[in-house]
Order: C-alpha cells, then sequence, then structure tokens
C-alpha cells in the first residue's frame, strides 16, 4: 500500500529494519503506538506526520506511525534504533491539542487504568525564583528582594543562568553581596537550595504503558486530576520502563479546523489532496509573507526564507534544521551556494550524492553518518555512535576515531578512507569539516517531518486565506497581543474582520462569504464557557 512499485531494495530494507526491532524487543512497542495512532485517524483526531528519528523507519512509515517517506527524504532507521545504541529509543506523537486526551483515554480503557501512568516532573528552585523564598523565609522586606532578584539576569539566552554566573555577568549583584552583610546571606543561602526541587508538576505529554499495574514497578501519587510516578522520566528509561509521548500541536488543530471550513464549499476536500510541489506556495514564503505559517513566523526565519527563496519541501527541511544558535552561521554560505551552484565545492567527489541536497554544506546527522559509511566504511550503527559522541564533545572518543576513519581499524572490519582512494590529507580535512559541523547538525527526520507541516500551513494560507486565517484566530483566542497581530495579517491580505454580531458570530471566528467573521468566545471578558452554556 505505501509502495506500490516497491523493488527489491525496499523489501531487503524493511526485512533489515523488522528484524532489528525483533533482536532488540521492541515488536510490543510498535504495535501499541501502531494501534493507538489508528484509533485516534480513525477518530479523525489530527495526527502529525511524524517526530523526532522514528520518522527514519520504514516500518513506522508502513504500520501509520509516521506519514513522512524515509526512502524519499534519504532518512536512516539507525539514527532511531541500532544494536549499539545504549539509550532507549522512543515514538514522539503529536495530537491535535484539542482532542490529544482522547488518545490518553483510549489507551486507559485498552489496557486499564492501572497500567497507564503519566509521568511526574519536578519544577526547580531557579536562579531569581530561589532569591525570592529565600527572601521571604528570612523576612527580608519584599522591596528589598525584588531589587536583588532583578539584577539576575534574565531573557531567552539566559534561561537556566545560575547564581555564581550572575554574580560574575551583573555588577550591581555583585556589588550588593560584598557591601551588604544581609544580602551576602540571603544569596548563599539561595544558593544552597538552588536546583533543588520546588513544586510536582505532571510531566506535558509523557506517559508510560506496563505489562502489569505501574504500581508494582514505581510508586504513584495523585497529582491535580492524573495519576502520576513520582519517578521522573529519566529514572524511568533507567529502570526498562518505556514512555510515550503523547505531545499536542496547536498547528495541527489549525489544519484541521481549517479543512473544516473549507469542507462547507468544498465537502470531499483534505489534507491528502494537498500536492507538495506547488510553485504559488514557495512563491509567496519567498516574499517573506510567513506570519501564520507553521515554524516561519519569527523575523528572523522570515529573513532567511527571503534570502533563501525555498523551492521544495527539502529547502524548508534545511530552514528549520539551521536556523538555531550554532548552525546560524552557516547559513549566508548556504544561501550563496544555493543561488550560485559555481561556489559549492565538495572536498572529494563521493561526498556530491550525500551533499548535493544541501548544497555542499552539512546540516543533519544524516549526512555525517552517510560520510562515515560510504567514505570509511563504518557500519551505520558505529557511524551513528561517533555522531553521538561528536554532538557531546566527548575529545577522547572523537580522537580515537579519527585514525580509523582515516586509516581503519582492522579490529572492527572498517577500511577508513585510504582504502577507498582518499588521500591522507583529504580524509584529515574531510574529518575536521565533520567535526566542526557534527555538534550542531540536526536530525533531518524530525526536520523533515516539521517541513512537511509548515508546508501545508503555508499551503492553507496561499490557497484558502480566510478559512487559514480564521482557523488561526481561533486557535489564539487567548492571547490579545496574538490576535492583534493576526488581524493585521488580515488586513494586509485584504481579508475584512467583521465585527461581532449575536445573531451571525460563532463561538469563534468563521468565514462569511469573502470576510471573516469575529467569533464571541474572542470579547473580553465573554469567554468560552458562557459562549457554551
Amino acid at each position: 500500500r505505501r509502495y506500490p512499485d516497491g523493488s527489491e531494495e525496499y523489501e531487503k530494507q524493511l526485512d533489515y529494519e523488522m528484524a532489528m526491532i525483533r533482536r532488540m524487543g521492541f515488536v510490543e512497542y510498535f504495535l501499541i503506538v501502531s494501534d493507538f495512532i489508528g484509533y485516534a485517524k480513525s477518530h479523525d483526531i489530527p495526527v502529525g506526520p511524524g517526530r523526532g528519528s522514528a520518522a527514519g523507519s520504514m516500518v513506522a512509515y508502513c504500520m501509520d506511525i509516521t506519514d513522512v517517506d524515509p526512502m524519499k527524504y534519504s532518512l536512516y532507521f539507525e539514527r532511531f534504533l541500532n544494536p549499539e545504541r545504549v539509550t532507549m529509543p522512543d515514538i514522539d506523537i503529536d495530537f491535535c491539542i484539542r482532542r490529544r486526551q482522547e488518545v490518553i483515554e483510549y489507551v486507559q480503557n485498552k489496557y486499564g487504568a492501572d497500567h497507564v501512568a503519566q509521568i511526574v516532573t519536578f519544577g526547580t528552585m531557579a536562579a531569581r525564583g530561589a532569591i525570592r523564598d529565600v527572601g521571604r523565609a528570612l523576612n527580608i522586606p519584599y522591596a528589598d528582594v525584588d531589587v536583588v532578584a532583578k539584577q539576575v539576569p534574565s531573557g531567552p539566552g539566559a534561561l537556566h543562568i545560575t547564581l555564581d554566573e550572575a554574580l560574575k555577568l551583573s555588577k550591581p549583584l555583585r556589588d550588593a553581596y560584598e557591601g551588604d552583610e544581609r544580602i551576602r546571606t540571603l544569596i548563599d543561602t539561595a544558593k544552597a537550595i538552588e536546583g533543588m526541587p520546588r513544586h510536582a508538576s505532571t510531566h506535558a505529554a509523557g506517559v508510560v504503558i506496563t505489562r502489569k499495574p505501574v504500581v508494582d514497578y514505581v510508586p504513584l501519587a495523585k497529582n491535580d486530576e492524573s495519576v502520576v510516578t513520582q519517578y521522573v522520566m529519566t529514572t524511568l528509561e533507567e529502570l526498562g520502563l518505556l514512555k510515550m509521548d503523547f505531545l499536542g500541536l496547536r498547528n495541527l488543530t489549525i489544519l484541521d479546523d481549517t479543512v473544516r471550513l473549507v469542507q462547507k464549499s468544498r465537502p470531499s476536500f483534505s489534507l491528502a489532496d494537498i500536492p507538495d510541489n506547488d510553485p504559488a506556495v514557495f512563491q509567496m514564503l519567498s516574499e517573506g509573507r510567513t506570519s501564520g505559517v507553521f515554524q516561519m513566523e519569527s523575523a528572523g526565519m522570515t529573513g532567511v526564507c527571503v534570502g533563501l527563496k525555498p523551492q521544495n519541501i527539502e529547502d524548508i527541511t534545511a530552514i528549520i534544521a539551521l536556523y538555531r544558535p550554532g548552525p546560524m552561521d552557516s547559513i549566508p554560505r548556504f544561501i550563496a551556494c544555493k543561488h550560485n551552484p559555481d561556489k559549492v565545492k565538495y572536498k572529494h567527489p563521493m561526498l556530491e550524492p550525500i551533499l548535493s541536497v544541501t548544497y555542499g554544506c552539512i546540516v543533519y546527522q544524516e549526512q555525517v553518518i552517510e560520510i562515515f559509511r560510504r567514505l570509511a566504511g563504518f557500519s551505520l550503527g558505529q557511524a551513528d555512535n561517533i555522531r553521538r559522541a561528536m554532538s557531546k564533545k566527548k575529545h577522547a572518543i572523537i580522537d580515537a576515531e579519527r585514525r580509523a576513519f582515516v586509516h581503519g581499524d582492522t579490529e572492527r572490519n572498517i577500511p577508513g578512507c585510504i582504502a577507498n582512494g582518499i588521500s591522507e590529507s583529504t580524509a584529515q580535512a574531510i574529518y575536521d569539516e565533520i567535526l566542526d559541523f557534527a555538534s550542531y547538525a540536526f536530525n533531518k527526520a524530525h526536520a523533515v517531518a516539521y517541513a512537511i507541516v509548515a508546508y501545508r500551513t503555508a499551503y492553507m494560507k496561499r490557497h484558502h486565506p480566510r478559512e487559514y486565517m480564521a482557523a488561526l484566530l481561533t486557535s489564539v483566542l487567548d492571547s490579545s497581543s496574538k490576535v492583534a497581530e493576526y488581524i493585521a495579517e488580515c488586513r494586509e491580505m485584504r481579508i475584512s474582520l467583521l465585527p461581532p454580531d449575536v445573531n451571525e458570530s460563532d463561538a469563534y471566528f468563521t468565514v462569511v462569504g469573502s470576510d471573516i467573521r469575529f467569533g464571541l468566545a474572542a470579547i473580553k471578558n465573554i469567554g468560552e464557557k458562557f459562549i457554551f452554556q
């Protein structure tokens, strides 16, 4: 069904993956995941095309766990599961935020409520919070504590800053610490409790399913309305329990709402009808009209779209993978190479089939794995282990594997680059380049899956603008600033927003002719509960 013209190579890959899944004991895992995703799809609960390294599995694609063809996008099963991998694999799934709970309830009903539990997570004492809590306990006036707490740097780049780092970075904080005994006691006490658990809450997505009742394996606790494990996710994995992530993705809800609005005029319309190479969609992205498009909304992303001018889903995938701290530095080179093929240079001809899709730049972890495999003869599992060591900057392993990459390793049956006709100097230069990029390289399987969602949102915005903007506005009802931003985008798109009307308005934003009618639930101080009573 997935590969009607399937070749012998495809069957061989499928047999290999199934044998590996059996050998590593993950058959039940795949069947459980396939079952609850099948339930969601058969009950019209939107499910994402894939997430994380599981999108590289052909078995997952054939079992409808993912909707990304790993053969089409050169993804690797070994990035997800291989015998040399020591950490547990996990299949993370995105569901519509509105109906995610229905899937969790289905799993609880199927396997028994005592066999399914959500996972506890602990909020910890961050630098600012620790200062405020200690200040209360020491009876220091709130105004004084507030002044000290605000000297701790904050913002996106300082999310996990410690008090020791804050003292180095903030001169006013350091001066207060050194000049006032009371402040010194406050900060020293805060340092002692910094990082300790402050409160327990339920993990946003993690669920464990067990053969025997969960309480036979781990202690449980009642947290709000749900039963949770008393151990955090990492401890559960160390104990051999496998977690599944039921994630909520707002954009799947937006796409589903858009499809329903379109179906009012075209009853047979579905997401499956969307072509994946629509020139008008790529034209819109190239012009920077990215407001409301998944993953593409920020000013920086918009700038990259305008510079790169994406022509296909591969280009969107690269943008998602590159726009992060680290790889951002190579965006100018990537854009230059895309627009000027003469600038694309390969250190060896064997690199061309691996890097041509990214114009000679190493962008994905899968490319790192393939370079090790094709040029030096590493197995995919061995290559993934080195890729992992590089991303964690384990220098001892990196230096030891350099020799194997260049000269080979007879014990592990690795021929090395020289045996494949690559000169030593070229092999060393290639290894250096891999080293520069490996710690930043992104998981292509995840980037492709999210690029598909991004493309679908862009397609809807381009071809069904009223329906898409109505669904988008509905999704941000709880944020007046976002509602204002998308209303401004509607004006830009020449879509009129009609005022609320008791006779015409629905609870949410709706399409009326060539306009959008304001939803009653978006009016301040009314809200959804009142509308639905």
